[in-house]
């Protein structure tokens, strides 16, 4: 019994390409795969999918899955930006807003402003 070769993955465009070439008649079944050393199953499946359009909606399906990942990471990219701006916001300290001079009292409002020394109570 002989043993079998490496499993073998085989991409989309490679698969389009060599489908077209089948259809069109550049190469033949046998020839093809007897150059590719594919199996005659593995060529008629692939040229099942092909004709129901199933290869082009796999081409389709990566080029959507890719824009995913890369919006993605460019979000995680965003995320991991904006945690650190609040890190540092965290961890900066803060001046005091209200200083001595400026002190007030929610209920009687600010400190009334010193007069010239002219006015009567």
């Amino acid at each position: 019994m002989t043993s079998r070769g490496p499993y073998r993955r085989h991409s989309t465009p490679f698969k389009l390409q060599f489908c077209q070439d089948i259809r069109a008649g550049v190469l033949g079944r046998r020839d093809a795969q007897r150059v590719h050393r594919l199996s005659a199953n593995l060529i008629q499946l692939w040229l099942t999918q092909f004709d129901r359009g199933e290869l082009a909606s796999e081409e389709a399906k990566a080029s959507v899955i890719a824009e995913y990942e890369a919006r993605i990471a460019a979000l995680e990219r965003k995320v991991g930006q904006l945690t650190m701006e609040l890190d540092l916001v965290k961890e900066t300290p803060r001046p005091p807003s209200v200083t001595d001079s400026e002190r007030f009292s929610i209920v009687t409002g600010p400190e009334a402003a010193p007069s010239g020394g002219g006015a009567k109570p």
